[in-house]
C-alpha cells in the first residue's frame, strides 16, 4: 500500500513491460507474462473485489461468455482478487452449479496483496479490497492499456474486447481508430490515418484525397477503409 493518500499507488503505465511474477491460480503456478508471450499471446488480466459477490458473478459469467471472443482475438484471459485458490474453486464451482457457466479462464490468488499493489489494484480510498482494474497486454509482454473501474460499477465487457481489436488493428495497419470504432459517428468502421509529420507529408495527403485515394476532412484528419 502507498503510505500516504497522496503519492501515487500505480507503479505501472501503458508501454512499460508487465511485471515478471510467479503467481497462483485456479490452473497452478503461471509465471506471468512469459506464460503467455512464449505462447505468442495477448492477455486481458482483470481483477475483481471478491470471490461470491453479485457484481463480480455477472463480470465472470460476462467473460466466459465472450471467451472465445477473446481466443479469436489471440487473447487469453485471467482474473485476480485478494481471495484464496480455495475460495475461487468453489466459487467457479457455485457458478457452474447454479448458472450453468463453466469459467475456464484461469484466477490468480494474491491472498498477499503483493501483486495488486504492485499494480495499483488497491485504492487508499476504497477499501482493502481490488477495484475493478483492467489490464491488456500484448504478446510481447507489453502492457498496451490500463482501465480502472470502481468497486460498485461492473465493467462495459465488450468494450474490452472492442480494445483488443483496435490494438490489434492499429498494430497491423498503422493506423488510430476513432470514438467508438467500428460504430463511429462521422466515419463509421474507417480508419484514421496518422496526421502528417512535416510539409512534404501534408502535400502528400492532399494529392492522396484529390486521387480518391483516401478521404479528408482536412490534411490532419484523414482516414480510409480497411477494404
Amino acid at each position: 500500500m502507498c503510505e500516504t493518500k497522496e503519492e501515487l499507488c500505480c507503479k505501472v503505465v501503458i508501454g512499460q513491460k508487465f511485471p515478471e511474477v510467479e503467481v497462483k491460480t485456479t490452473h497452478g503456478i503461471i509465471k506471468l507474462p512469459d506464460y503467455y508471450v512464449e505462447k505468442g499471446k495477448w492477455f486481458v488480466l482483470f481483477s475483481h473485489p471478491a470471490d461470491f459477490t453479485p457484481v463480480c458473478t455477472t463480470e465472470f459469467v460476462g467473460f466466459q461468455k465472450r471467451y472465445d471472443q477473446f481466443r479469436e482475438l489471440n487473447c487469453e484471459l485471467i482474473g485476480l482478487s485478494i481471495d484464496q485458490v480455495f475460495s475461487h474453486i468453489k466459487w467457479i464451482e457455485w457458478i457452474k452449479d447454479k448458472l450453468g457457466v463453466e469459467i475456464e479462464f484461469p484466477i490468480i490468488a494474491d491472498d498477499m496483496g503483493k501483486l495488486a499493489e504492485k499494480l495499483g489494484m488497491i485504492s487508499p480510498y476504497k477499501g482493502t479490497n481490488t477495484v475493478r482494474a483492467v489490464f491488456i497486454v500484448d504478446d510481447k509482454g507489453i502492457i498496451r492499456a490500463i482501465i480502472y473501474y470502481p468497486q460498485e460499477i461492473g465493467r462495459n465487457l465488450d468494450e474490452i474486447v472492442r480494445a483488443v481489436k483496435a490494438l490489434q488493428t492499429s498494430d497491423k495497419y498503422g493506423v488510430a481508430t476513432p470514438a467508438n470504432w467500428p460504430n463511429n459517428e462521422l466515419i463509421g468502421d474507417k480508419v484514421i490515418i496518422p496526421p502528417a509529420s512535416n510539409i512534404k507529408e501534408k502535400k502528400q495527403r492532399e494529392e492522396a484525397c484529390k486521387n480518391g485515394e483516401i478521404e479528408c476532412y482536412d490534411w490532419w484528419f484523414c482516414y480510409k477503409s480497411l477494404e
